[in-house]
């Protein structure tokens, strides 16, 4: 379906698993709340990244059970899937200053129906704090793992879990750290086995990633 600014994709849940997003940056409130109608219409479910206040206020305005998850900046309309598996997956994030990233993949995750843990501020910098919670990340089916700096806290965990890591590296450093190109570059390196790095900030893809990951090993897909 079409409107003058945009063509939606309504086969994409059918096509991929899950219904189309709505990236906001860029995009007119207006626009947002319009796109969100028409999905609604269509039965399906409304996720709304990388929102500002102004797009919720303008869904808001349609749909009163729209939901502003602000530090992960997503809109979500509408009751939460119930769960698709019991699956659970696991969002770790080294410091408070990534709780933006670490909730974006959260909150997206929750929209697409999945059971999500998450443990927060286990950066390297304090290690115990990680092994303190070892007997948690490894009832995890999937983790991501998303941190700033160096990026040193996926190949940490890596190398005590069994399940699959997904890496996030996330702009939060000092000057050297380079918008995260530093922590990306770090995770790319990795020494650990099985960690898939997204990009910079990608909160959102490492979600998608997992969800995948989840579907087929639930045997939904």
């Amino acid at each position: 379906m079409s409107l003058d600014f945009v063509r939606l994709d309504l086969g994409r849940a059918e096509r991929c698993g899950r219904a189309e997003t709505i990236f906001c940056e860029g995009k007119l409130p207006s626009e947002v709340a319009a796109i969100a109608a028409i999905l609604r219409e269509e039965g399906q479910p409304v996720l709304a990244t990388r929102a500002a206040r102004e797009h919720f206020d303008a869904v808001a305005s349609k749909f009163p059970d729209a939901v502003w998850h602000e530090r992960a900046r997503c809109i979500t309309v509408g009751s939460a899937l119930s769960s698709i598996t019991e699956l659970t997956v696991g969002v770790i994030c080294a410091g408070t200053a990534d709780l933006h990233v670490a909730d974006e993949a959260a909150v997206t995750l929750e929209s697409f129906g999945h059971r999500v843990g998450r443990i927060t501020d286990v950066g390297v910098a304090g290690l115990q704090r990680l092994l303190e919670e070892i007997d948690r990340l490894r009832a995890f089916s999937v983790l991501i793992v998303v941190a700033g700096m160096e990026g040193a806290l996926p190949s940490v965990v890596a190398g005590l879990v069994e399940c699959p890591v997904i890496a996030v590296p996330t702009s939060v450093g000092y000057g050297a750290n380079l918008g995260g190109l530093a922590a990306l570059l770090g995770m790319l390196t990795s020494c650990s086995s099985k960690v898939t790095v997204t990009n910079i900030d990608n909160g959102f893809g490492a979600a998608c990633a997992a969800d995948a990951i989840l579907r087929l090993a639930a045997g939904q897909r």
